[in-house]
């Protein structure tokens, strides 16, 4: 059983930072990619970045140049690197991991319980 555990949420002013991780466990071959996705509350689930296990990064437009993605191979982790945050970031962000549980299957995704960051003076 694959388990996603997130953490680093909470309450920032506009223009702070925070950090999120999220390590993967449990029985787990390989893990091809890792993100992070984020759901304001009366809106959709969006990507808000995700990386490859060779490193290719993909942003949301609207985190360009303020959040960086990276990931820790070793230790299935995926971090979020958030900075100069605006009220308009606040949501429940979620990890994800598309990964294979066992050689020769096909991969899916996987999801973390979410955090919650609130951007707010």
């Amino acid at each position: 059983q694959v388990q996603l555990v997130e953490s680093g949420g909470g309450l920032v002013q506009p223009g702070g930072s925070l950090r999120l991780s999220c390590a993967a466990s449990g029985s787990i071959f390989n893990i091809y990619g890792m993100g992070w996705y984020r759901q304001a509350p009366g809106k959709q689930r969006e990507l808000v970045a995700f990386i490859t296990s060779g490193a290719i990064t993909n942003y949301a437009d609207s985190v360009k140049g303020r959040f960086t993605i990276s990931r820790d191979n070793a230790k299935n982790t995926v971090y979020l690197q958030m900075n100069s945050l605006k009220p308009e970031d606040t949501a429940v962000y979620y990890c994800n991991a598309y990964l294979a549980v066992v050689a020769g299957t096909s991969a899916r995704q996987y999801w973390g319980q979410g955090t919650q960051v609130t951007v707010s003076s």
